[in-house]
């Protein structure tokens, strides 16, 4: 299934029905009074989040969305009918925004909840309802009410509790397929991850959590370079980070320096990113010139009060600890 998180589409709620212009017809009365019923109320265009649903998909090939009209009144002061309002599933975690102002309409964080996007136009009224003593045949009705029409910006943010962010090919993706049954494309060239990947984490007593696997960005990614900054909406719902950093690359062995561009990168998009707690790790040291210059590494960012834990995410090596400290941050919460 391709994922999608962004989609525009065009909302319209219905128009409500025309009132009628009618007058009594009946035998021995030659001069029924006025009749005319009212129309029925226009369809409400309504969002509900749904756990069914992980994607934004289905909106991206239907783009425009209309509820349908009310009915029109009727003789014998019969209302019109009013229309069923129109439902769009969407999952759970969308924002809805208005395409043209930007402003956050709603955010739809937990399964159930709804938004009604687009009120349907209230039913004009028929004739009967303007007669009085003295204007006794009223030859005139209301126009149904036009319903809400707007263009949408949709943006699905993912529920996790822990966000993996690092450089492309870090190992983020094999420390989510080995800490959880995710199981996201795994290779040694730039950008295998294209998508966010979720995976439930499950160690000894603990309550379980939620990880998600975001694609590596790297320097410049603020500018438009590799994959951007698309994806990272993705942790600005987590509690926590766990920044993931490789030295095996010669031409890409600083630790220090791979932490810093990263939070760069992460302050460039929204600086409230920084504020979140990181778990700061320090994969392959299955490696041997990794786990010799670990403990360097571990010193040098022990002067910076940065904790930097070391472990192989291929051999699992280091991971238990990892998990531990995760754990105590989120209960922390």
């Amino acid at each position: 299934m391709k994922f999608v998180d962004e989609v525009k589409i065009y909302i319209r709620a219905g128009h409500g029905g025309a009132g009628c212009v009618s007058f009594r017809r009946e035998k021995f009365i030659p001069r029924g009074g006025p009749d005319g019923g009212e129309g029925g109320k226009g369809g409400d265009v309504i969002f509900r989040a749904s756990e069914s649903h992980r994607t934004l998909l289905d909106l991206r090939y239907q783009q425009q969305f209309l509820a349908k009209n009310g009915d029109p009144g009727s003789g014998n002061n019969r209302s019109g009918k009013s229309a069923a309002d129109l439902e769009i599933v969407v999952p759970v975690g969308t924002v809805i925004k208005d395409f043209e102002t930007g402003e956050i309409l709603a955010d739809l964080p937990a399964a159930g909840q709804i938004y009604v996007a687009g009120h349907g136009g209230i039913g004009g009224k028929g004739n009967a309802h303007f007669a009085t003593s003295t204007h006794q045949t009223p030859r005139f009705a209301q126009e149904g009410m036009p319903g809400d029409e707007r263009w949408l910006q949709l943006e699905l943010k993912l529920l996790a509790d822990v966000g993996i962010i690092g450089f492309p090919n870090a190992g983020k993706s094999t420390f989510i397929s080995r800490v959880s049954a995710a199981r996201p494309k795994i290779a040694d060239y730039p950008f295998t991850t294209l998508t966010p990947h979720l995976g439930v984490v499950k160690h000894l007593d603990s309550n379980s959590f939620v990880l998600a696997d975001i694609p590596g960005l790297i320097p410049g990614a603020h500018e438009g370079h590799g994959m951007g900054i698309q994806f990272l909406k993705h942790v600005e719902r987590t509690s926590l980070l766990l920044h993931i950093i490789d030295i095996s690359d010669e031409a890409n062995d600083n630790a220090l320096s791979n932490f810093k561009a990263i939070n760069k990168e992460l302050e460039f998009y929204n600086p409230q990113l920084l504020a979140k707690p990181q778990i700061v790790a320090l994969n392959k040291i299955d490696l041997p010139h990794v786990r010799e210059r670990a403990k360097k590494e571990v010193a040098r960012f022990k002067k910076k009060g940065i904790i930097l834990h070391p472990f192989s995410a291929a051999t699992g090596e280091g991971i238990k600890e990892i998990l531990n400290e995760i754990i105590e941050k989120i209960n922390q919460k």
